[in-house]
């Protein structure tokens, strides 16, 4: 019969005790008793159930197992109605079935050494029970139905938590034997627990208002229920049932030892054939190793050839890649020191005195420019004049009303205002009106509106201002680096190129810090711009005729601070010297010294900190760069001189002049330099934003109005800015 599956595979020792015990059970003539003791059992087999029910067996064994259960899922209670003696000691069951009443029959119980927390209360049922044994397991408490074991004679509660007994237990008259751990007992008290079972049951049957009788009086009844029993089982007489026993009990230990030798013929049978079977397993496992091996073994070939092909082709991306490295790690260098020369003249610039010195110089000329003289007033040149503010004027208009264009969409997506847009149109309407105006009529209305002259005044202002100039130049150089790195940072990421991306990062927020506080210079600048030009406004309220025509034309008349310099005896090499290295703040005192190129080679670091020049780079930079220009061309210094034809023509008023520009850094290698970068969200046009505090130039003016975060870096926008690319 198959046995029911187990969760723990037993030995083949245990396997076979079972189907020994279970063959020996049900051979003809066997006794009542079926052991499958030491089996290693998980739950009991389905055929001993089947056994027990069928040749009625009334002695059950399953001590020293695996058992967490005692009834499997398939099998009923009903088939152990005639079990007397159940030993379930040494498992490891953790409750009994909740219909444990059913077995009606049952006189020995011992769950000796189990986990069991509790009792059913169907327990109560049996009361044929005369033997409970529940020791070293894990109750708590004992149900109150154990008061209905009328022959329950001996109960053994020790090694567990119990520390009352149910005061049921007093209806039990039959107990002789009651054995627990009396220290640990709350109810009994532990003197009278330690006092015998006799003291304890006298003590329950006092709680419980009952009359105390020993168990002698009461086990009659149950010794000769017990006799009847055994009297039914063997009618005859006594010395005719042990005389028959005798006799049976020779005849089942014959036919055990034939039934053993047939055992053994059988074992030694099925040894040779497992011997066989296992010579043909291990001939077929030895031919399934051989053809793995050769399996295994053009495997192993195909993986070395594709190893080979992956190694050679990933040692040509890792060398493709390492050159690409180099190259950013060359361009990645040239801006770096870009970025260092800019900030480095930005330090000297904040640090330089001379700034004071010229601030003071410029409200000295402005005090000068306020009182007009009746000369200039006499040699006004009012036509040139008039035609240089027209000019002027058409050229801020224009860069006004691009600005304004550009504001008054941002202002359309944002808050739809119309009011805006129409003042935008009438603005445009009456710039249009102004370049098609015919020039004679502008140059007259120019002659007659005072307005229209502060107008052409003030933008001149503005751009003959040094310092606001050098401002224009600095902002323009940090734009330009922050377009580079952007791309730059782009490259990266498609090279998927990590390692010195932080070092990009650094240097795009110092450029970005940078480039906010010159925007806070170029403001702050503008608003002293326009405070003195109010104050020019409060002194022409003395209705002095042609007074804005005047301010125009001494302001053309000046002298750019090169023609100065050149005039007062500084070289021109020396002067462009220092412009190159952003000193040009230092060129009133070269010029205040009457320094040359020759006078510097013989100078000193020190020599140069004692004239005013503080910073000792700059101080070794200018010194090197001297001696080099008089190695390099040994000319005199009286051919350096202008001659007098450029020195007249520097002093018509046609034009502005400036000085020149600084020198640019120079630009990336060929494979990195792109002109313009497209906008990472359309695509399509030109990236002409700055977000800052990131400072990414990643964004077209339409796709960076909705924008709240960067594209790039998910940092939020605190400004936005501009870059208008000229011509």
């Amino acid at each position: 019969m198959p046995l029911f599956f187990r969760k723990r595979k037993p030995s083949e020792e245990a396997r076979k005790r079972l189907e020994y015990q279970m063959c020996l059970a049900k051979e003809a003539g066997a006794d009542d008793i079926l052991d499958i003791s030491k089996c290693e059992l998980s739950e009991i087999p389905f055929g001993a159930f089947a056994t027990c029910k069928v040749l009625q067996k009334k002695v059950l064994i399953v001590h020293t197992n695996h058992l967490t259960s005692l009834l499997p899922k398939s099998c009923s209670l009903l088939s152990l109605i005639t079990i007397k003696v159940l030993d379930l000691h040494d498992n490891q069951l953790t409750a009994l079935p909740e219909d444990i009443g059913q077995l009606t029959a049952l006189q020995v119980l011992n769950l000796e050494r189990n986990q069991l927390t509790h009792l059913p209360r169907s327990i109560g049922n049996l009361t044929q029970l005369q033997t409970l044994n529940v020791k070293d397991n894990k109750l708590k408490e004992l149900p109150d139905t154990l008061g209905e074991l009328r022959s329950l004679r001996t109960l053994d509660i020790r090694d567990n938590e119990i520390q009352r007994l149910p005061q049921m237990l007093a209806h039990v008259r039959t107990l002789e034997t009651l054995s627990l751990d009396a220290a640990s007992m709350v109810f009994p008290p532990p003197e009278v627990c330690g006092a015998g079972t006799e003291t304890i049951q006298q003590f329950l049957c006092k709680e419980s208002g009952l009359d105390y009788y020993p168990p002698s009086q009461y086990l009659l009844p149950v010794l000769e229920q017990d006799g009847a029993q055994n009297s039914q089982d063997s009618p005859d007489g006594p010395a005719d049932r042990f005389s028959k026993e005798e006799v049976e009990w020779q005849n089942r230990f014959s036919d055990y030892e034939k039934r053993k030798e047939q055992k053994m013929l059988e074992k030694l049978e099925f040894e040779r054939r497992l011997e066989l079977g296992q010579r043909e397993h291990a001939q077929l496992l030895q031919q399934s190793h051989s053809q793995k091996d050769e399996i295994l073994q053009s495997v192993r070939e195909e993986q070395s050839r594709l190893d080979q092909g992956l190694s050679e082709h990933r040692r040509y991306l890792d060398a493709e890649r390492q050159r690409l490295q180099e190259q950013l790690k060359q361009t990645e260098q040239n801006i770096s020191n870009r970025i260092q020369k800019l900030l480095q003249n930005n330090q000297r610039q904040k640090k330089s005195s001379e700034i004071l010195k010229s601030l003071e110089n410029e409200r000295i000329r402005m005090e000068q420019l306020m009182s007009i003289t009746q000369e200039e007033t006499e040699s006004l040149r009012r036509r040139e004049i008039a035609s240089a503010m027209q000019q002027m004027l058409t050229e801020s208009c224009k860069n006004r009303f691009l600005q304004m264009t550009y504001e008054s969409q941002r202002q359309n997506l944002v808050q739809q205002a119309c009011s805006s847009m129409a003042e935008m149109d009438e603005r445009f309407q009456q710039i249009l009106s102004w370049q098609q105006m015919d020039q004679n009529k502008a140059i007259s209305q120019i002659l007659q509106e005072s307005a229209m002259q502060k107008a052409a005044f003030e933008a001149l202002q503005v751009k003959k201002d040094l310092m606001h100039r050098q401002i224009r130049n600095q902002i323009k150089l940090i734009e330009t680096e922050l377009l580079q790195l952007t791309q730059l940072e782009l490259k990266r990421k498609s090279l998927d190129t990590e390692a010195l991306q932080e070092m990009i990062s650094e240097q795009r927020w110092a450029l970005s810090s940078l480039l906010q506080q010159l925007l806070k210079e170029k403001t702050q600048r503008e608003e002293e711009l326009r405070a003195i030009l109010t104050e020019l406004e409060a002194k022409s309220e003395t209705k002095q005729e042609n007074y804005w025509l005047i301010q125009y034309q001494r302001l053309l008349n000046q002298k750019p601070l090169s023609l100065k310099l050149q005039e007062e005896g500084m070289e021109r090499p020396l002067a462009a010297l220092l412009v190159e290295l952003s000193a040009e703040h230092y060129l009133p005192i070269f010029a205040h010294h009457r320094i040359s190129l020759d006078m510097l080679s013989r100078m000193s670091p020190g020599d140069l900190a004692k004239v005013g020049v503080s910073e000792a780079g700059l101080q070794h930079e200018i010194l090197r760069r001297a001696r080099e220009l008089l190695d390099a061309a040994r000319i005199p210094p009286e051919l350096l001189k202008p001659p007098p034809d450029e020195v007249l023509g520097a002093l018509e008023p046609t034009a502005p002049e400036e000085l020149p520009e600084p020198a640019r850094p120079s630009a990336p290698p060929a494979e990195l330099e792109v002109q313009t970068s497209e906008c990472v969200v359309c695509l399509e046009r030109e990236a002409q934003m700055i977000f800052l505090n990131c400072g990414h130039v990643c964004c077209c003016p339409q796709c960076c109005q909705p924008l709240r975060t960067c594209p790039l870096c998910r940092q939020e926008i605190a400004q936005r800015l501009r870059i208008y690319h000229s011509s």
